[in-house]
């Protein structure tokens, strides 16, 4: 006999069975965040992403902020389901208090954390339950900068610069022609700007309310989020064909 708790009317208004465990899965994201972009610079690592709030096609919340400091020396920025990132950041929590409990004078850094992350994505990978976001770890420690993604299924890899969802198209083709190791913080700002910019004119969930953060030796800086200025006065727009051969 099925218990009231194991039963639920589906929308067609049908009832059907449902364990305690199918309850907990994400089985399709809801609210869901787009790209994050992130590189390596002089001083250390800078990323960026927006601060959109997808409800399915719909551009729902503004202020949605994807990027949290991991412990003392790392930033994790996350895409995909906003509450499935909520549930990472709690695993990160417990990680971190575990750590801190040993009261040993040494911390967690970035490669620690990001190889926790890999073996947490690629475990829940396994049991056909995923946290649906690919995310982008950062940080640096004892001089080391250390940059690193990891997707939804475990794939995972360190490079200077990386990012995640429309971003892995159509911002690094131009990180790989301007990214350079030693530029500047305000070089490094520009060209994430740009990048922002390029996905903002071409993803539709993407808006143009960013945020930065900053990680280096001395500790980490998560920016206050600030709008980029944006410019669609395109001739093109006005009339498509201007210009072109045989045209009137």
């Amino acid at each position: 006999m099925l218990s009231l708790q194991n039963m639920f009317v589906n929308p067609s208004g049908e009832c059907d069975s449902k364990s305690a465990a199918d309850s907990e899965r994400t089985l399709y994201p809801y609210v869901t965040g787009t790209s994050v972009v992130a590189v390596k610079y002089k001083d250390g690592i800078l990323m960026a992403a927006d601060t959109g709030g997808s409800y399915g096609s719909t551009l729902r919340y503004k202020s949605v902020e994807r990027m949290k400091a991991i412990g003392k020396h790392s930033v994790l920025g996350a895409s995909g389901e906003i509450s499935d990132f909520q549930e990472i950041l709690r695993y990160l929590d417990e990680l971190i208090l575990y750590d801190n409990m040993w009261d040993d004078g040494n911390s967690l850094g970035p490669k620690e954390v990001h190889s926790y992350l890999n073996r947490v994505m690629y475990s829940r990978r396994n049991k056909f339950n995923p946290l649906w976001n690919s995310l982008v770890l950062g940080g640096v420690k004892n001089g080391q900068k250390y940059l690193g993604m990891v997707s939804m299924i475990g794939v995972h890899f360190e490079d200077n610069h990386v990012a995640t969802g429309f971003g892995n198209h159509l911002a690094r083709p131009i990180l790989r022609d301007e990214w350079r190791e030693d530029m500047s913080f305000e070089e490094a700002v520009k060209l994430l700007e740009k990048c922002m910019l390029v996905l903002l004119y071409r993803d539709r969930s993407a808006i143009n309310k960013i945020q930065i953060s900053q990680v280096t030796e001395a500790g980490f800086n998560i920016f206050q989020p600030y709008a980029l200025k944006t410019f669609w006065g395109f001739s093109a727009f006005e009339n498509p064909s201007k210009g072109a051969v045989g045209t009137w």
